[in-house]
């Protein structure tokens, strides 16, 4: 170990002053030679709640042996996670990003009570991982990442490719008795073959492929499958970088930076990520003191080539992309052709550029997955951040694979996910309705739910690209279809979409990025003096601390 090395650790173990820390743990393997070595916390989230996670203790296990070869000691710990696909469409849903900040604050204190010298984190679902790099920006000591991997594609009954989205629109298509329940139950079994996370360009690979241009992670991290031998030969060799980011005083505030964001979001954009990158992003940049808007994100997004032929708007998995040269492939060609910063740091210890010196671009071999930049599937904009008297602070629309990107028609109001859900069984929704979801906001929710169960239905059966949404939840990465989420500012807090009424006209204009309520100033005033501020949902526990300290969507739903 270099003299150079930071050893915070010695707060707790240096000195005559600290043989009762010392005796404490020795009971759990330390030696004499252990507390003259760099101490690293290796924070597994593993569980066998979700298949994003079940394999995370063996990841773990192999990152704990890279370390101790590079001259660490690792202390393995925990912390809770949430699956969104499992608590998708049921008030469980509304614990998914508030885990995201129960998960940064886990690190943070037992890496902050233990004084360790660097952080080693395995993550696999979706508010995990940014939860995993906030905690490393606050705590800003050397740290490293581990996706966990994407999962496999399954095998329909067809011997078509399908995954979880396939089930969540399955259901819709059941609903409108285009298949039997027969057919649905084949696809339930088929969508999850086993271990690793969703297998689209859904949240979790939308965010293990931003921390990865980001710097925080190894090359090929994002797009190593889960049940592979590359992926533990990653973890392995994680525990190694982690030591060495020690011994070179690499820390993340050091990576994370207004070029490495632009490098992750960058990105994002051109695999055809998930909106929830928006929020995430924003996140990390304010845990890391980073300079950070909305429009920093629409400035890059109106620049930015979507090229990969990707799920939910394409054809392709991850493991699709990890066939045809992975994420290094992709950056390789992006960085070629000036979209990304080369000269930033990683946790490698080398810039981007350095990393994928010997890295042949996605286009050195022939393959469909990843469109020529010179021919995208779309030029730009696949985000779009929307503004107008609907949205004053901001909204955040998903425009990838839309061939209408504006709609003008009638409000169809629901304060909550399962109203709506009940009046799409129903069959109350038809083309031309613009869908309004609210009081399911940070505050409101709480939590900010996802609606994935609500765009599946309405894929299923056939109006997804002919109705409109709009709320101050959230959508999965895997939705699709003329969907504004994130609208800020949020009804519980009193924002305009507080004021829609059923049978308002609402217009959503991807291309023009307006929000509009098409009401006279009269009635707007006069509906805004009869608002009353409404009770929090819940008064105690942790959502209720959410709801008390949460800021709002356009900052990043942050507590801090």
């Amino acid at each position: 170990m270099s003299p150079n090395a930071t050893r915070t650790s010695l707060i707790t173990t240096g000195g005559t002053g600290r043989a009762p820390n010392r005796a404490m743990l020795r009971a759990v393997g330390f030696t004499d030679d252990d507390f003259e070595k760099p101490i690293v916390g290796v924070a597994s989230l593993f569980s066998d709640i979700t298949p994003c996670n079940a394999h995370l203790d063996r990841l773990a296990a192999k990152g704990r042996e890279g370390i101790r070869a590079a001259g660490g000691v690792p202390q393995t710990f925990g912390a809770p996670t949430v699956s969104d696909g499992i608590s998708m469409g049921h008030p469980g849903m509304r614990y998914s990003l508030v885990s995201r900040e129960v998960i940064a604050d886990a690190l943070e204190t037992v890496c902050g009570a233990m004084n360790h010298d660097g952080l080693l984190a395995f993550g696999g679902c979706d508010k995990n991982m940014p939860g995993c790099i906030m905690a490393m920006a606050r705590l800003n000591i050397p740290s490293v990442f581990v996706y966990g991997g994407s999962i496999l594609p399954g095998v329909g009954p067809q011997g078509d490719d399908v995954d979880i989205v396939s089930i969540f629109e399955a259901v819709g298509q059941y609903q409108a008795n285009l298949i039997d329940a027969k057919t649905l139950h084949q696809v339930e079994c088929a969508s999850c073959p086993g271990h690793g996370s969703c297998g689209g360009m859904y949240t979790a690979n939308t965010m293990a492929s931003a921390i990865e241009a980001m710097g925080l992670s190894l090359p090929y991290g994002a797009s190593n499958p889960a049940v592979s031998a590359a992926k533990e030969r990653e973890a392995y060799l994680a525990g190694q970088a982690v030591v060495r980011c020690i011994a070179q005083n690499i820390r993340p505030r050091d990576i994370i930076t207004r070029k490495s964001l632009e490098n992750a979001y960058t990105f994002v954009l051109a695999l055809g990520g998930s909106t929830n990158a928006v929020l995430h992003l924003m996140a990390i940049a304010r845990e890391a003191g980073v300079p950070w808007t909305l429009d920093d994100f629409d400035r890059i997004s109106s620049r930015t080539p979507h090229i990969a032929d990707l799920k939910p708007g394409g054809r392709f998995v991850m493991y699709d992309l990890y066939r045809v040269g992975g994420t290094p492939a992709v950056l390789k060609a992006l960085l070629e052709k000036g979209f990304l910063h080369g000269d930033c740091l990683t946790v490698t210890g080398k810039t981007l550029a350095e990393n994928l010196a010997e890295v042949s671009s996605v286009y050195a071999r022939p393959q469909n997955v990843v469109l020529p930049l010179e021919k995208p599937l779309f030029d730009r904009g696949i985000h779009v951040i929307l503004k107008g008297n609907l949205a004053p602070d901001g909204a955040v629309a998903k425009v990838a694979g839309l061939k209408q990107r504006r709609i003008t028609g009638p409000a169809k109001v629901f304060d909550s996910e399962e109203a709506c859900f009940a009046a799409i069984q129903a069959r109350h929704i038809v083309a031309g309705d613009v869908v309004v979801i609210r009081g399911e906001g940070p505050v409101g929710g709480p939590g900010m739910r996802e609606m994935l169960s609500i765009t599946g239905a309405l894929m299923g059966q056939g109006l997804g690209a002919s109705v409109g949404l709009v709320t101050d939840g959230r959508f999965s990465g895997g939705t699709h279809g003329l969907v504004v989420g994130h609208v800020a500012p949020e009804a519980w807090t009193g924002g305009p979409i507080a004021l829609v009424q059923n049978g308002d006209s609402i217009t959503i204009d991807a291309d023009q990025k307006v929000l509009t309520l098409n009401i006279s100033h009269e009635e707007w005033q006069t509906r805004k003096a009869q608002w009353q501020a409404p009770a929090l949902r819940v008064e105690r526990g942790v959502l209720a601390k959410y709801a008390k300290l949460v800021q709002s969507a356009s900052e990043g739903a942050v507590t801090g």
